[in-house]
């Protein structure tokens, strides 16, 4: 994904849910600077661990949510910053052509029958 596209969806993702707080840099290094020091090791851990293509981003997304979640003041606040991560790794997924689900269709998957 393009700097811009990634600006565009932070962005719309401001717009939406309102958040004016701090944006950590969707990078390795901006967010291992600011994910908490008692999380780094499991962070370094994982990106050790990783592959190629689609668990890289999923990896990012995760910290990079972990690491602005983690710079929040309070749980009401760290609620407002996870909807608008949330959105900007949605909104992220589509400008990539990746799949999309509905906030319905994604309870269904978590309440749903097991098969």
């Amino acid at each position: 994904m393009s700097v811009v596209d990634w600006d565009s969806a932070v962005r719309e993702a401001r717009e939406a849910t309102g958040f004016r707080g701090e944006v950590t840099g969707r990078t390795i290094a901006a967010v291992r600077a600011e994910v908490r020091a008692d999380r780094r090791e499991e962070f370094d851990s994982e990106l050790g661990a990783l592959g190629g293509g689609g668990a890289f981003e999923a990896f990012l997304d995760h910290w990079w949510t972990q690491a602005l979640a983690d710079a929040a003041n309070d749980e009401e606040a760290r609620e407002h910053v996870i909807e608008f991560a949330d959105l900007a790794i949605a909104l992220r997924v589509r400008a990539e052509g990746g799949p999309t689900h509905t906030a319905d269709a994604v309870e269904q998957m978590i309440t749903g029958p097991a098969s």
